[in-house]
Parts: structure tokens; sequence; C-alpha cells
């Protein structure tokens, strides 16, 4: 006759140890949701104060950030035997995850760490979000024990990372572009009396100043379409692995989910974003506010269709 009190004992065990293998794993993303936003509040230093030693500390900071969630998501997969990205909580993490590690790439080649206090920011309420969708361990569902989603998964996460800050540049775009139509309207037409002029005196507010460390909205420009560039090659790679997948899984590449349509709805924005701003005329004011449409419907397609919408990829 089996021992009851033992099997409880046992059960009480197991339960206890995952408690504390999700606190252990929480107390580093907590540590990340720290440092990150330390980190956008000394990007913002680097607005006003413009100095290397300030760009490195952020940038020091927003790595030690980034360690801090690869232990989490590292301990998260070792105590719960599977990838951390099964739920909204593990994969908020790695959208957070991948929008940093993709900034310091950029920020590296593209030199857009002016960028960081949006990034960030932005980055870190996705990431303080992801707390309230955290339910600990849990076994893999059986629709998602597949090799695939070593895969698919990562890279359309990556793709979200690379529109977050295509969406952030394309807002400094438009700002430094307001702020270079308003100087050339009070300058008039000669540019040496623009430069000239005192923030004060063409209408700018001081606390505004921060804009003259912004490069050209030309180049602004050149660099969102970039950013987005990478985000849709990804974004394309993670619809057809998804779509490999479903075949295997279900039977058919395309399902018409709520998830799959949204998907190509955006990826249909940035595809139009990309073409038409091969013709100058869209390119611009145009085609930074095409970013930020793509990215809110990025943001519908993350969270509406997987939130409130039931379908086969929705965590209701």
């Amino acid at each position: 006759m089996p021992n009851n009190g033992l099997y409880q004992q046992y059960n009480a065990n197991v339960q206890a140890s995952m408690t504390q293998h999700t606190l252990q794993y929480m107390g580093w993303y907590e540590a990340a949701v720290v440092l990150y936003i330390l980190a956008a509040a000394v990007f913002v230093g680097y607005w006003f104060f413009r100095s290397n030693a300030v760009l490195g500390a952020a940038i020091a900071i927003s790595i030690g950030g980034l360690g801090c969630q690869a232990v989490s998501l590292g301990l998260r997969a070792a105590y719960g035997h599977h990838v951390p990205w099964n739920d909204l909580y593990g994969s908020l993490s790695v959208v957070s995850f991948w929008a940093v590690l993709l900034f310091l790439i950029f920020g590296s080649r593209f030199k857009l760490w002016y960028a960081g206090p949006l990034v960030l920011g932005f980055t870190d309420a996705l990431l303080a979000y992801a707390r309230g969708w955290n339910k600990g361990l849990e076994p893999l569902v059986p629709s998602l024990q597949s090799p695939w989603i070593l895969i698919h998964v990562p890279i359309v996460l990556a793709s979200y990372a690379a529109f977050l800050i295509g969406f952030a540049t394309s807002i400094l775009y438009l700002l430094k572009k307001w702020d270079e139509d308003r100087t050339a309207r009070v300058a008039g037409s000669s540019v040496g009396a623009a430069v000239a002029a005192q923030s004060e005196a063409i209408g700018r507010p001081g606390w505004l100043s921060w804009l003259d460390m912004l490069p050209a909205s030309s180049r602004l420009d050149v660099i969102s379409y970039r950013v987005i560039a990478v985000g849709e090659i990804l974004l394309t790679a993670g619809i057809i692995l998804g779509g490999i997948w479903a075949h295997m899984a279900w039977g058919s590449y395309w399902q018409w989910d709520p998830k799959e349509t949204a998907a190509l709805v955006s990826w249909l924005i940035y595809a139009s974003y990309l073409h038409l701003h091969t013709r100058p005329s869209m390119r611009g004011t145009k085609a930074a506010w095409l970013s930020i449409v793509g990215f809110v419907s990025i943001l519908f397609c993350y969270f509406g269709v997987n939130i409130w919408i039931s379908g086969l990829h929705s965590y209701k």
C-alpha cells in the first residue's frame, strides 16, 4: 500500500525546489530591469554632457544588464529543461535581450548611441511588464515540443527588436527634422545664420539642446532604413520557418491564424516601407511615419493577438 505521506512530502520538496529555482532566475531578471533603467538615465546624461566617459558608463551598464538577462534566461532553461521563451514572460525577456544586443551592435556600427534613452527605456518597460506574466517553471506543452522552436521563435523576436530600434530612430528623425525646419524658417535661407543662431533666439526650449548632437535628419533616415531592413529580413526568415513548422505539425504551411495574419500585415507594411524608400518623394517624414505605423502593427501582432484574440499562438 503506497505511503501517501511520502508522496506528499516528495511533491512538497519538488515544489519548494522549483520555487527556489524561480527566485534565482528572477533575481537576475530584477537586476537587469534595474540596470536597463539606469543605463537609460545615463544615456540621457550623455545627451546633455556629451562626454565619452558618460557614454562609456552607459554602454557598460547596458552590457551588465545584458549579462544579467543572459544568466536569467540560462537558469530558466536549465531548471525548466526546455527553451526559456515558451510563454509571454520568456518571449518578452528574449525580445528585450535582442533589443539591447542589437542596439549595442548597431550603436557600434552606426554610432547611434543618441538613441539609447528611447531604446533602453522602451526595452525596460517591456521587460518590467513581462514580470506579471511569469508563471514560474512549467513543462513545455506538447505543441511546442519541436526543434523548430529553437529557430523560428528567436528569429521572429529578433525582428521585433530590430523594429523597436527603427521605431526609436524614426521618432528621433521627426524631432530632428522639426528642429531643422524651424531653424530654417527663423534664419531664412542663410545656412550660416541658422548655425550661428542661439537656441533660445530661434525659439527652441533649452531642454531640447540635445537635438544638436543628433546627426542630420537625412542621416537618421538612412540609419532607420538600414535597421528596418535587418528587421524585415529576420521577419521574412521567421515567417518562412514558421510555415515549415506549421506544415510539419498541422499539415499546412498557412492556417490564416490571427497571429499569422497579423504577422503578414506587419511584413507588408515594412515591405512597403523598404520599397517606397527607393523613391525620393517618399523618404524622410513619410517613411518615418510609416515606420511608426509598422511598429504599432508589431505591438498589435505581439500583444493584441497573443493576449486578447484566441488562436493557435494565443497565450490566453
